[in-house]
């Protein structure tokens, strides 16, 4: 027997509440509690307030949903390229 098939939407964190919980506004302006999937506490995806989602939501409960991907948006004011740990240069390697 399969399992109940989840809802998914796309939305905005609003507010990081505690025990790893956050509210978030979906596409259709409904707000609800969404707690972080098991994938991102292991991966250490870290999601902050203005991050865009993924929600899945189970069609019993329309107030509560689980984080399972958090979109990867262009960053805004120019940074583009840039070194991979935010300005720190790296040293060449030295040869003997």
């Amino acid at each position: 027997m399969a399992k109940e098939e989840l809802l998914e939407f796309e939305g905005v964190v609003t507010e990081i509440l505690p025990e790893a919980r956050y509210r978030v506004r979906l596409t259709n302006d409904h707000e609800i509690i969404a707690y972080t999937a098991g994938r991102m506490k292991k991966n250490r995806i870290r999601t902050l307030a203005g991050d865009r989602v993924t929600v899945e939501v189970s069609p019993y409960d329309l107030h509560k949903g689980r984080l399972v991907f958090r979109h990867k948006d262009t960053p805004s004011g120019g940074e583009q390229g840039g070194s991979p740990r935010g300005g720190q240069q790296r040293r060449p390697q030295r040869r003997f």
